[in-house]
């Protein structure tokens, strides 16, 4: 038994997120990279309330639906890679714009990259779940 044939296609469902025929929809991917500013910001407090910063703009992101997910690499890597976000905006100006609000990037903690990326657009509803599984989501 196959899943597909199992479930039901849903035109309001798909219509309500965006879909195109195969259920996908465009996004941009901002990779979060170690930026020149990472090492030299020393002081612990400053970071604290720089990262504080950082979490609060994802906060407004989502509140505003445009950040659709988020999270960082469990792992160092020797790309200098930290984190992803993956954002409901047309263009890269428009993300863009959203990252200047990120004082973690606006200081060099961070530097990105943003691309353009093709993804399901069942994404944004994992949002709902998890915020039922994580104990201290807001």
């Amino acid at each position: 038994m196959s899943g597909k044939s199992e479930m039901k296609f849903d035109q309001k469902l798909a219509d309500s997120l965006g879909a195109d025929e195969r259920g996908m929809r465009s996004y941009m991917l901002i990779i979060l990279k170690t930026g020149p500013q990472d090492a030299l910001i020393t002081d612990k407090k400053q970071r604290e309330e720089l990262f504080k910063g950082h979490f609060s703009n994802m906060n407004e992101m989502e509140k505003t639906g445009k950040l659709k997910l988020a999270g960082p690499f469990a792992t160092k890597n020797n790309l200098g890679y930290r984190g992803i976000f993956l954002l409901d905006v047309k263009t890269e100006a428009e993300a863009r714009d959203l990252l200047q609000n990120d004082p973690t990037v606006k200081t060099g903690i961070f530097n990105v990259e943003i691309l353009p990326w093709y993804g399901s657009a069942a994404i944004p509803m994992h949002l709902q779940y998890h915020k039922k599984i994580a104990k201290d989501s807001p």
